[in-house]
């Protein structure tokens, strides 16, 4: 509820300086977006927030998820199935994505050493990070070893024969 109330407070900033207000469609979206517990598309945040409150259009969940990028709470992600998905972002360490190339499953994960070993790179070619973006495509575990049935191993070596393709 805290965190909730962190972002609230951030959009109805954000809207006060831009001259807009806080409408009940776009508290209602945000509770929405907030509680999803994965990377959300519009439609997908519409149908749940439809449940509740049929009144919002889909027009009106897009227009909102574009202010929740404006102003910090939310980042648009392209994960190479052609979809748009909407993160929270706001008050947030950097976070990594591993997406199964079959199955299209998102695993979110925050490494402090990565981050570590990203600045240090930066640094060392005289560069300040401004934003960072790190996707890594590969196959879960499931799908993986549904593509080596005679595998015990989850992630077998020999399957060199698996194709892949974006």
């Amino acid at each position: 509820m805290e965190r909730t109330m962190h972002e609230k407070e951030a959009l109805v900033e954000y809207l006060a300086q831009n001259n807009l207000r806080l409408t009940r469609q776009r508290e209602v979206i945000l509770e929405g977006f907030l509680r999803a517990d994965r990377h959300i598309s519009a439609e997908e945040l519409y149908e749940e927030i439809r449940k509740y409150e049929p009144s919002i259009g889909l027009a009106t969940v897009y227009r909102t998820l574009n202010l929740f990028c404006e102003c910090g709470l939310a980042a648009k992600r392209q994960f190479g199935d052609g979809q748009t998905r909407y993160d929270h972002v706001y008050d947030r360490r950097h976070y990594a994505h591993l997406i199964c190339i079959r199955c299209k499953k998102i695993t979110e994960f925050h490494s402090p050493e990565m981050e570590k070993f990203q600045v240090a790179i930066a640094t060392s070619h005289r560069y300040k990070i401004l934003s960072r973006k790190l996707e890594l495509y590969g196959l879960c575990e499931s799908c993986a070893r549904a593509i080596c049935e005679d595998c015990a191993n989850p992630i077998c070596e020999d399957c060199s024969r698996i194709e892949i393709s974006f």
